[in-house]
């Protein structure tokens, strides 16, 4: 009867058999490494950048390079929303809601360029992608979010104006406001402008816009003025009733005191209103 350790091979021959696996094993690893050292090559070749060592140096500043630093950023976007979007509304003022990382950049000019802002443009908190070029080289693009003002020097109201007031009478200052989220037309004249009146009430504290002032009129409804009336080389004068408030220049309807007829003409001054025939 034959028992099983009769079909197992002589000593000799397991130690014949370990050495030659060693072998094996050791030109498996070989050839592995061979391959991997030949697709890393192929990876540098292609142009990709390998992925740094744990411990590897950071790598050197090249020559001429500066570092281009938050404010800088700002400088470079702040002009470039003012001139492409805010315009002649006010003087834009930028902050970055999140800290820009210092960046070392080629020493030579810069320019930004917005690539991408919403649909509502620059408001008090908005994000904007830009670019940074270094003359016909991209240095990236970012995805920015920003917080803005828009600062001008505007008539406010120091307490609470009626309508009809004189401007010249009104409580009124000049003072810098963030004028960013009115968008409407703002109230320009010279102080002490005698000329405008207000077309409504304002509150305390409001900027004054442009609607909230017209010219005052220097005939109104139910004044009694001279009326000329002129056809050709002949010139008539007459009294006649202002029927409508009326400023310089414009066309009103008066009436004739004795015909009760109802005429137009332009207002002259204060006295008197031209009629043409």
């Amino acid at each position: 009867m034959t028992s099983i350790t009769d079909n197992l091979p002589p000593a000799a021959h397991f130690q014949g058999t370990l050495p030659r696996r060693r072998w094996v094993l050791d030109i498996f690893a070989l050839l592995l490494l061979l391959c991997l050292n030949h697709g890393f090559a192929r990876l540098l070749a292609a142009g990709e950048t390998a992925p740094p060592a744990a411990n590897a140096a950071a790598p050197a500043v090249v020559q001429g390079n500066r570092a281009f630093a938050e404010n800088d950023l700002l400088e470079l976007l702040t002009a470039a929303l003012q001139q492409e979007n805010v315009k002649d509304k006010g003087e834009l003022e930028l902050r970055l809601s999140q800290p820009w990382k210092t960046r070392s950049v080629p020493d030579e000019p810069l320019t930004l360029k917005v690539l991408d802002l919403p649909s509502l443009g620059v408001t008090s908190m908005f994000i904007a992608r830009i670019e940074l070029r270094a003359g016909g080289q991209s240095l990236g693009s970012w995805q920015l979010p920003v917080q803005a003002h828009v600062w001008r020097e505007v008539w406010v109201a120091h307490s609470a104006l009626q309508r009809g007031a004189l401007v010249a009478d009104a409580d009124l200052s000049r003072e810098r406001r963030d004028m960013l989220n009115v968008h409407e037309p703002l109230a320009e004249f010279a102080a002490g402008d005698t000329t405008l009146e207000l077309a409504e009430s304002v509150a305390a504290s409001s900027p004054l816009l442009a609607r909230a002032v017209k010219q005052r009129p220097v005939v109104r409804r139910g004044q009694l003025v001279d009326a000329c009336i002129q056809d050709g080389a002949l010139s008539i004068s007459m009294k006649v009733e202002v029927l409508e408030d009326g400023v310089p220049g414009q066309m009103i309807r008066i009436r004739n005191t004795q015909s009760r007829h109802d005429i137009r003409g332009k207002v002259l001054n204060e006295q008197t209103i031209l009629v043409a025939l």
